[in-house]
């Protein structure tokens, strides 16, 4: 490295440092002396002679932590990832997942000329295999890696709506399929939460048969989305048979928000779905129930993809017995994690808080575990069916008439 380049792999790695110092909810980091650490590794960044050698020299920083969401990324595998792409905020109009090793189509609006179940090759005649491996070489084997793959999919699947945006499918008969999808503006209406700026919020609501199903991408928009779930919930769906809420996808937002949805299902005053621990600071999320309650069976669906305040919302729910869950083990990402640039290109990932679910559960590395797991499968999807959604119908169809 020149003189320059190694004033800024050192630059990164007293950033990190002093980060992991000044903002992780422990005075000592997972129960370290800091100061001894960085006294220990300084030397041996000051000696590193290449780039590689000083992102291994951060990552044995972070990894005597013990503790997920701390990650130094290479510069490579971060690009490669497209952690930063922006193509826009047009909508394709499907939802991918990446089973196993490839991505598989796995939801699909009306109208859009697209199969459950297809594979995705490329997308802008660029191969997906290069960012799986990416995704791979930082998060294989761990709960994070379904995440990962599931925002690196959403940063692609996106551009200006109106445009086109070219996708090479595999179909069912292995056959190679080249479509044009037309973005569309994003669903739902804009909604901003502090800096950041304003993401689309859509919720939907319908019955399958007599049974209440309720999806929403983001817990953002606290009127809106909280007004909505409550009126389908003791309105309109007041006697269905169950209600079926759908957090698949749903990578949080405003973790309080857990409690106020929680309160349409939970009747008993004093329970909570868990705490968060902060530097200076406990949050208890305390559920608040509202006048009028839905009463009957409640499932969840999560997967890889549930993070934060989804993760919040259904481990509390799970705790108190008020919801059965279905799917996948979510992201294991319930705490408030930052990622971002470090001097040297590398991409830097770090959380601020820990939080124990009402269990006494540590969702930090662990996730929530379904009660029934049941996997997406491409063949599955073929069919058109949604395993997940037809488990969870099919047990609140069992629970008519129990008390």
């Amino acid at each position: 490295m020149s003189p320059g380049e190694r004033q800024v792999q050192l630059e990164s790695f007293e950033h990190v440092w002093k980060t992991i110092r000044d903002k992780h909810w422990e005075a000592k980091p997972g129960g370290l002396d800091w100061q001894k650490v960085h006294d220990e590794l300084r030397p041996k960044a000051e000696q590193a002679k290449t780039a590689d050698e000083m992102t291994a020299i951060m990552s044995d920083m972070l990894a005597r932590l013990k503790q997920s969401h701390f990650k130094v990324i290479s510069a490579s595998a971060y690009k490669d990832m497209d952690m930063e792409a922006s193509w826009g905020s047009g909508d394709a109009g499907f939802d991918a997942r990446v089973l196993g090793d490839a991505a598989y189509v796995v939801r699909v609006d009306p109208n859009v000329p697209v199969s459950l179940g297809w594979k995705i090759r490329k997308i802008r005649n660029r191969d997906l295999d290069t960012a799986i491996r990416a995704v791979d070489s930082v998060y294989k084997g761990t709960n994070y890696r379904d995440l990962r793959m599931t925002s690196m999919l959403q940063s692609r699947l996106t551009g200006i709506p109106g445009s086109g945006m070219t996708v090479e499918f595999e179909d069912g008969n292995g056959q190679t399929v080249i479509k044009t999808i037309l973005l569309k503006q994003p669903r739902g209406k804009p909604a901003a939460f502090g800096n950041l700026p304003p993401v689309p919020v859509f919720v939907e609501t319908s019955k399958v048969g007599n049974t209440g199903y309720i999806r929403f991408n983001m817990f953002l928009d606290p009127m809106r989305l909280i007004s909505t779930i409550g009126g389908f919930a003791t309105g309109e769906c007041a006697t269905c048979d169950g209600m079926v809420i759908d957090v698949r996808g749903n990578p949080g937002g405003i973790g309080i928000m857990a409690t106020a949805v929680a309160g349409w299902f939970i009747d008993k005053a004093n329970l909570k779905l868990g705490t968060m621990h902060m530097r200076d600071s406990t949050l208890n999320f305390v559920v608040n129930p509202r006048p009028k309650t839905f009463a009957g069976p409640v499932a969840v669906l999560i997967d890889g993809a549930s993070a934060s305040t989804s993760e919040i919302f259904a481990g509390g729910m799970q705790d108190l017995k008020r919801a059965r869950l279905f799917g996948t083990r979510s992201a294991a990402a319930a705490l408030p994690s930052i990622v971002e640039v470090l001097p040297n290109g590398n991409g830097f990932q770090y959380a601020v808080a820990n939080y124990i679910s009402s269990g006494g559960k540590t969702l930090e590395a662990n996730g929530v575990v379904p009660d029934e797991e049941v996997r997406l499968t491409p063949a599955g999807l073929l069919t058109g069916k949604d395993a997940v959604l037809d488990a969870a119908l099919s047990w609140i169809g069992k629970q008519k008439g129990k008390k």
